[in-house]
């Protein structure tokens, strides 16, 4: 009887139901909420259910998944090596149109002045007592693009992985319910009703070199993306060229899928209890909204200054230049048919769209190249 007792006791101190507290408990709901959300709500099912189910076995007491060599560490290092974002980022190439960017240059500036809110943020954070690697790490979530989020974060403050991807993903999720209050208060109804006429014809030539000099430019100007742009731009020329179908394909279809579940499962695993439960989170959160809030209106403020300077431009548009793509385009798509039935902006509104992409990859870029990432 002794021995069975012994047996049991050893079983139970060997399990990890011995070292489970009441964090893990709390986070392994966060978890349940978060599949919750993804599969019931549809919230970017395929990168939430992923990051959910991570943050779940993140909790599992004496897993050994950061510390023992094996597939957690494989998918650990794909993320802090920057291996998995830019893989993302060429898959986004491949499923990317510049058209609209191409033939109505100018709305470059509508992505640019979209990534005020990664800055407003940025010196936010720092008011509430963030260091300035975590400001930006926490700013960038106002720029919409997760995979440049997790970039960012890895190079400047990977402690706070878990709670930014969270954030920055959520509120991408959550464009159609953010976007609209801001682009019905921060516009006027004839603003809104503004008819934009078709966009010109873009040659296979411009879309074939449109990806090449972008990624001279910009690598050339800041070292520190050139992973991300060139990657991005790679898998664009992979679309465009017509003769590279086949890694196309793969980019943004098999490769795209396997690097997502790698991507999105490691951020989850860093959602443990210790670095996620803490009054940081609620502050990022905040600051995410924020950042997501003010770099909408932004685009919309840009947008009316270039009505007042050609008479064409709709401002609805501007709130397309956060980088999260094509929901943003969608969203300035329906409320402006909601005041002007006859009115289509969604191809319009593609080209600040895809400039966000751009644009929040040279804001990283920028606080890299400014500030530097944290010493290792």
């Amino acid at each position: 009887m002794d021995v069975f007792i012994t047996a049991l006791q050893s079983v139970w101190a060997d399990s990890g139901y011995s070292a489970l507290t009441g964090g893990n408990l709390i986070m392994m709901l966060v978890g349940c909420l978060l599949l919750y959300m993804a599969i019931v709500k549809g919230f970017e099912p395929l990168l939430l259910g992923s990051i959910a189910f991570g943050c779940i076995m993140a909790n599992f007491p004496k897993t050994g998944f950061m510390t023992d060599p094996g597939l957690m560490q494989i998918i650990h290092f794909g993320i802090a090596n920057e291996i998995f974002p830019p893989l993302i980022f060429m898959g986004v190439g491949a499923m990317t149109d510049f058209g609209p960017l191409i033939a109505n240059p100018k709305s470059l500036l509508l992505g640019a002045a979209a990534q005020a809110g990664v800055f407003c943020s940025l010196i936010g954070a720092m008011l509430l007592g963030f260091d300035i690697r975590e400001a930006a790490s926490i700013g960038i979530i106002g720029g919409a693009d997760g995979p440049t989020a997790i970039y960012l974060t890895m190079k400047m403050a990977p402690h706070l992985l878990g709670a930014i991807a969270v954030a920055a993903y959520s509120y991408m999720s959550l464009v159609p319910l953010i976007q609209p209050p801001f682009m019905k208060l921060f516009t006027t109804d004839k603003e809104k009703k503004i008819v934009m006429k078709q966009l010109r014809p873009v040659t296979h030539f411009e879309r074939v070199v449109f990806p090449v000099i972008s990624c001279i430019v910009i690598s050339l100007l800041l070292p520190p993306v050139a992973a991300l742009i060139g990657m991005l731009m790679m898998g664009n020329l992979y679309h465009e060229s017509g003769c590279m179908d086949r890694l196309s394909d793969t980019a943004q279809n098999a490769l795209m899928n396997i690097v997502t579940i790698m991507l999105a499962t490691g951020t989850g695993l860093t959602m443990d209890a210790a670095s996620f439960l803490n009054y940081k989170t609620i502050l990022i959160i905040c600051l995410g909204l924020c950042a997501f809030a003010f770099g909408t209106i932004a685009g919309i403020i840009f947008g009316k200054i270039m009505y007042m300077v050609d008479g064409v431009t709709n401002p609805l548009i501007g709130s397309a230049g956060v980088s999260a793509v094509p929901m943003a385009a969608r969203v300035s798509q329906i409320v402006g048919q909601k005041y002007n039935p006859a009115n289509f902006l969604l191809m319009h509104a593609m080209g600040p769209n895809v400039a966000g992409v751009i644009g929040t990859a040279v804001a990283a870029g920028t606080m890299l190249a400014m500030i530097g990432p944290a010493p290792k």
